[in-house]
């Protein structure tokens, strides 16, 4: 029998090398007959493995795994990555991003062309490819109201909303009593953070409205027709009786435009930095507040202008006349680019959704009216009994209406008929204004009474970009983001009622300025130049060689004109053979006459 130590002598497990555990990707060895064998001879070749791994140097080790990964291997910390490549995203969510698409590459020549229109493509599918993937990260949605059996949304109060909803969602709902110096335009920022309101007697308020802190508080002494916030909230334009004036965050007076005068409505294009303006003296005037200059100013010869919104896709303005017509400007043309008949009364007030789709107007035969701008065609016409007096559309396409001193809110006006409201409220005056708050379930109300904050549950846009409008950005980002949109602001020249034209190339008048300058240069700069083959030595470029490479080029250039006479032969047959089919198809059809015959 055997001793205790001597049993632990041969029992002892330093030195053995214990196998690496499976892992679930790594295929099993199928067993075999002699076992024992095989896995002898896989530790042995394990240890004669680690021996030399022991003693390779680790510029060896990095070399080795470079050279794995130079002939396909993906390593990973040693080991080979079970899941090499990128991620697989869904076709479903890539078409969602598609931009456009591929461009027909040129047969021959143009070599830096082709690798151009390579190169944008390979980035175009890479920005989508990867939207496609950053969307799993904006998990938020629009939610809406819903009441129980039997129950309508318009008759559920907003004291009832915010006692339902989170503390920070109900502190949303406020009323500011404000009735001195009523009635108020009000005006939110494009982050939606700050709030500006502008009352008829000359009272001006900059509001952090989500904390509740004044920025800003000053009376002009004067009579304020409209305010508007410009590119960011450290400035702000007020429209008063006479001019046009600037003011700072601070509420000091930073300009005084007198060139813009008698002015009632405003809109600011953020992404061309100007500021619109709309005059009681019919004038349409446009100023660039990146260099102070007015760029436009357009006689309209339709009255007074006192209803105004812009197309936040193309930046087109629109403005509503009391002979009941709505015209479209640029400040390109001097004669507006479209005139619609809307109402048989005066327009009292329009507006248009963010995707730049349809527009909504209101007039003083009491209609509402909702208009496709791609066809400049009618979709639908509601009826409402006092009229409409101020509209507004949200991010999601709620639109609000105010009627007196109710506030109502409806939804999909465009897509199937309605016949109640979403949501009603009643404030304590007429309403002079409304504007929904982006990226916010809130709809802002100046009225004669001060101004109303409401609860509007699905207003808003979720999901915000805070490359362009962050609510959360520092000051420091605010600074950042000012001088990329000064750097990237787009010229006046380029606002027009399609913007996907300037991707075009204006054929005819290329082809003009080609004629001309054959005329002035009196030869053909474009024509192509007849082949003359390189001399070269050593007897290459004797005649007969001369004359082969001429016929080559010359047989290269008929293959072309073949193929490209080819492909139209093709094209015709195809839709000749198409439509034969059709014909076939229909002639086979019975018709009811065929029993009397």
């Amino acid at each position: 029998m055997a001793s205790v130590g001597e049993a632990t002598v041969k029992d002892s497990h330093v030195g053995k090398k214990k196998k690496p555990p499976a892992r679930y990707w790594e295929e099993q060895q199928e067993e075999g007959k002699d076992e024992n064998k095989v896995a002898k001879n896989e530790e042995k070749t394990e240890t004669v493995q680690q021996q030399q791994q022991q003693q390779q140097t680790p510029k060896a080790k990095k070399r080795k795994q470079e050279q794995e990964q130079r002939h396909g291997n993906k390593v990973m910390s040693g080991k080979l990555d079970p899941f090499p490549g990128p991620a697989p995203v869904p076709q479903d969510r890539v078409q969602k991003f598609k931009r456009k698409e591929k461009t027909k590459k040129p047969l021959r020549h143009h070599f830096k062309l082709k690798e151009m229109i390579t190169r944008s493509e390979e980035a175009s599918e890479m920005a989508q490819k990867q939207a496609a993937r950053f969307d799993l990260l904006l998990p938020e949605d629009a939610g809406f109201l819903e009441g129980d059996e039997d129950e309508d949304t318009c008759t559920i109060s907003q004291e009832d909303i915010s006692d339902a909803v989170d503390i920070a969602s109900g502190a949303k709902y406020f009323n500011l009593q404000l009735s001195q110096f009523g009635p108020y335009r009000i005006d939110y920022s494009k982050t939606g953070r700050h709030l500006l309101l502008g009352g008829r007697r000359g009272h001006v308020a900059c509001i952090d409205w989500q904390s509740k802190q004044l920025m800003c508080e000053i009376n002009v002494m004067e009579s304020v027709n409209d305010v508007k916030w410009l590119h960011s909230e450290t400035m702000y334009a007020v429209a008063q009786k006479k001019w046009l004036y600037i003011y700072d965050s601070n509420g000091i007076e930073l300009h005084c435009i007198r060139k813009f005068n008698d002015v009632l409505r405003m809109q600011f294009l953020p992404y061309h930095f100007l500021l619109a303006t709309a005059s009681s003296t019919s004038f349409l005037q446009y100023l660039d507040v990146s260099v102070g200059k007015e760029v436009a100013a357009i006689c309209t010869k339709t009255g007074r202008l006192d209803v105004m919104c812009q197309n936040p896709h193309n930046a087109i303005i629109h403005l509503g006349h009391p002979n009941g017509t709505v015209t479209l400007w640029s400040p390109n043309q001097k004669e507006a680019l479209v005139k619609m008949l809307c109402h048989q009364g005066g327009v009292r007030s329009v507006t248009v959704d963010k995707t730049g789709t349809y527009m909504v107007t209101s007039g003083m035969d009491k209609k509402l009216k909702v208009y496709d701008i791609r066809a400049f065609k009618p979709l639908k016409s509601y009826f409402l009994p006092a009229g409409a007096s101020c509209l507004s559309l949200s991010h999601k396409g709620l639109l609000s209406a105010a009627t007196g001193d109710i506030v109502q809110v409806y939804r999909d006006v465009w897509s199937s008929p309605v016949t109640k409201p979403y949501m009603a409220h009643r404030v304590r005056g007429t309403v002079w204004g409304l504007h929904f708050c982006p990226f916010e379930d809130v709809l802002g109300v100046g009225h004669g009474e001060g101004f109303t904050s409401m609860l509007v549950p699905g207003a808003g846009e979720p999901n915000f970009d805070g490359l362009d409008a962050n609510p959360y950005r520092s000051a420091k980002q605010r600074q950042e983001w000012e001088v990329k949109a000064l750097l990237d602001k787009i010229q006046p020249d380029l606002i027009s009622l399609d913007p996907t034209q300037l991707g075009q190339v204006d054929h005819a008048t290329f082809r003009q300025r080609h004629q001309d300058r054959v005329q002035a240069l009196g030869y053909d700069p474009l024509a192509k130049e007849k082949f003359v083959p390189k001399f070269k030595k050593k007897g290459r470029s004797s005649t007969g060689n001369v004359e082969k490479r001429k016929k080559q080029v010359a047989h290269e250039d008929q293959r072309d004109v073949i193929k490209k006479s080819v492909k139209a032969k093709v094209k015709v047959e195809k839709e000749r053979s198409e439509s034969k089919q059709r014909a076939a198809a229909l002639s086979n059809q019975r018709s009811a006459l065929d029993r009397f015959q």
